[in-house]
C-alpha cells in the first residue's frame, strides 16, 4: 500500500512548483525571449490552471489505485523530467528561469522520494509513456491558454 503522502504529494509538490512559475513567467519571457514567445500574464494563468487539472486528475487517479494508476505515474515520470529540464534550460542559458528554484528544492527530491515509495511493477512503461506525453500536454496546456486568452483581448 503506497501512502497518500505520495498521490497526493504529486499535486501539493506541483503546486509549489507552480507557484514560482505563476509569479515570474509572464515578465520574465517578456524580457528575455523574442517577442512571439512572450507570455501574458493571463496565458500564464491559464495553462497553469489547465495543467493543475490534468495534474489533480492524476492525483486522484494514483490515490484511488494505491499509486498503481499508469497514468499518476506517467504524471510523477512527466513531472520529475520537467525538474530536470528546468534545470538544463536555466544552464544553457547561465541565468534563473522561471522554475529554476523549486526544480532541485521540490520537484525532483518530490519525484524521487515517490518512485522509491512505489512498487517497481510496470514502473518503466509508465514512465515511458509520461515522457512521451509531456510534450503533448506542455503544447496542450499552452495551446489552449493561447485561444482562451487571444479571444479575451480581441
Amino acid at each position: 500500500m503506497v501512502s497518500r503522502k505520495v498521490t497526493w504529494g504529486l499535486l501539493a509538490a506541483w503546486m509549489v512548483h507552480d507557484a514560482e512559475e505563476l509569479l515570474t513567467m509572464a515578465k520574465w519571457t517578456r524580457k528575455n525571449l523574442p517577442e512571439r514567445f512572450a507570455q501574458s500574464q493571463a496565458h500564464v494563468n491559464v495553462s497553469i490552471g489547465l495543467m493543475g487539472g490534468v495534474i489533480a486528475a492524476a492525483s486522484a487517479a494514483g490515490a484511488a489505485t494505491e499509486g498503481r494508476n499508469g497514468f499518476f505515474r506517467a504524471a510523477l515520470a512527466g513531472f520529475g523530467l520537467h525538474g530536470v529540464i528546468h534545470l538544463a534550460q536555466a544552464a544553457a542559458m547561465r541565468r534563473y528561469t522561471p522554475g529554476v528554484v523549486t526544480a532541485p528544492l521540490v520537484v525532483i527530491p518530490y519525484s524521487v522520494w515517490a518512485w522509491r515509495q512505489l512498487e517497481e511493477s510496470d514502473a518503466r512503461k509508465s514512465s515511458l509513456w509520461g515522457l512521451a506525453m509531456l510534450p503533448a500536454a506542455l503544447a496542450g496546456v499552452h495551446g489552449i491558454a493561447h485561444l482562451v486568452t487571444s479571444r479575451r483581448s480581441s
